[in-house]
């Protein structure tokens, strides 16, 4: 059985950035101290949230290294270092776990997409490059590819890969994998919308969009899946899903980063090609934060 590098709510942290567009640590700081009190298990740093697609690879390693040294172990720290070019996903994986990240986040190719057995080599190169566990990460909805059951059931057989972010939403996929998996894949919700549905087939909790806006009451729904109280933790989930769907609005991280402006935080733009919500969308989430008492 391989322990899951943590279970519970993961928040896939957006990334602030200075009124010039640098990051801004000062700011990044207290977004961690804000996670970590609320009760958030683990932070997931420079994935799509933290818009990763836009930073070079020097400020992909800078925020990644000034994250797990920050962080300094108080919950588990989780950094992307997917790529759609295998040599560079392996490399990012040695910087992460050069500075100590406890695992990294690691998506399947986009745009030149492989087969299952091009899925397979290439995590096994990304896995073979270091001791740092790896999660998958299957979002077919942006990468326009998915990881099969049998070639899950391949990588599971690999120490070094400890589980997967599922966000294909496709539960038959997920129980067809978790089938012929068994204990030596873990499995987290990619889809605030699914934490309930997939917890309940023994997935180990969510890496959460929603976690950023309200990490106390994402942690509180997971926790309540893992004491087997779904009934409670359904109730939670509906309650919520009206801002969820308002965190999805537009593309992601756009919505959110307007949210946590709007809850005070010195977020600053989305980089381009990204660009802020529209008028409307403001509003929505402005009254989908209300309505849920989020606040910091």
């Amino acid at each position: 059985m391989k322990k899951p590098v943590f279970t519970g709510a993961g928040v896939a942290i957006i990334t602030p950035f200075t009124s010039t567009g640098e990051v801004n640590y000062d700011e990044f700081k207290k977004i961690l101290d804000y996670q970590i009190d609320n009760g958030t298990d683990a932070i997931i740093i420079v994935r799509t949230t933290g818009e990763s697609s836009t930073m070079t690879l020097k400020e992909h390693a800078e925020v990644v290294d000034f994250g797990c040294s920050y962080v300094a172990g108080r919950v588990p720290v989780v950094a992307g270092a997917g790529s759609n070019d295998t040599a560079a996903a392996v490399e990012l994986t040695r910087e992460a776990a050069k500075s100590g990240a406890d695992a990294v986040l690691s998506v399947t190719p986009y745009y030149n997409k492989t087969t299952q057995r091009g899925l397979i080599a290439h995590f096994q190169a990304i896995a073979d490059c270091s001791d740092c566990p790896v999660i998958l990460y299957n979002v077919p909805s942006r990468t326009g590819l998915s990881i099969s059951p049998e070639t899950y059931k391949v990588l599971s057989e690999h120490p070094n890969i400890n589980g997967s972010k599922e966000a294909s939403g496709n539960f038959s996929l997920l129980a067809e994998a978790m089938h012929l998996c068994g204990d030596n894949m873990n499995f987290w919700s990619g889809n605030d919308d699914q934490i309930v549905p997939l917890m309940s087939m023994g997935g180990k909790g969510v890496i959460s969009v929603l976690s950023n806006v309200a990490p106390a009451q994402t942690h509180k729904l997971t926790q309540l899946c893992l004491e087997g109280k779904f009934d409670e933790a359904s109730r939670l989930q509906i309650d919520y899903m009206p801002l969820i769907k308002a965190l999805f609005c537009e593309v992601n991280p756009i919505p959110v980063k307007k949210a946590m402006e709007l809850l005070g935080w010195q977020v600053g733009d989305v980089r381009l090609p990204l660009v802020g919500v529209t008028a409307e969308h403001e509003a929505l989430l402005r009254r989908e934060l209300d309505k849920m008492g989020c606040k910091i």
